[in-house]
């Protein structure tokens, strides 16, 4: 009988997951990358509110929580930690008086900022588009 290995099992495990399966762990990703504040964080820590579009930022709470209007402190806070659990940021401690935390994206962070980024300029470029066809449907409806 033949042993299997840790990658081998991985790799069984990875082309076993299917999206559209109610028990697949993979939901779970999607729904967490499915949230607009993860979105925002992701692009902020991209660059693209720092005005250096697609140059990783490293940024601290604050400057997040300025950037991303709207977004409460409880919500940053979870959905920081979330990402950092999920190993798409990093959060670095710098014990100074007062204590600096700077969140930064991990490699694996990068690789997904792509997507999210062009999902945001996606939904900026056709907002008036997507409003019209709301309008539309409201008054036939």
């Amino acid at each position: 009988m033949a042993t299997t290995t840790a990658a081998e099992k991985r790799e069984r495990a990875k082309s076993a997951y299917n999206a559209f399966l109610a028990v697949c762990p993979s939901r779970q990703l999607l729904d967490r990358l499915a949230d607009k504040w993860v979105v925002l964080i992701l692009c902020a820590l991209g660059g693209d509110g720092t005005g250096s579009v697609g140059e990783p930022a490293s940024m601290r709470y604050s400057e997040l929580s300025r950037l991303i209007a709207g977004v409460s402190q409880k919500m940053l806070t979870q959905t920081l930690r979330s990402l950092e659990r999920d190993g798409l940021i990093t959060r670095t401690v710098t014990p100074t008086v007062p204590v600096t935390v700077d969140y930064a994206l991990t490699d694996l962070g990068l690789s997904l900022y792509q997507t999210t980024r062009q999902l945001r300029v996606w939904a900026q470029d056709h907002m008036d588009t997507v409003q019209t066809h709301r309008d539309h449907y409201d008054t036939q409806h």
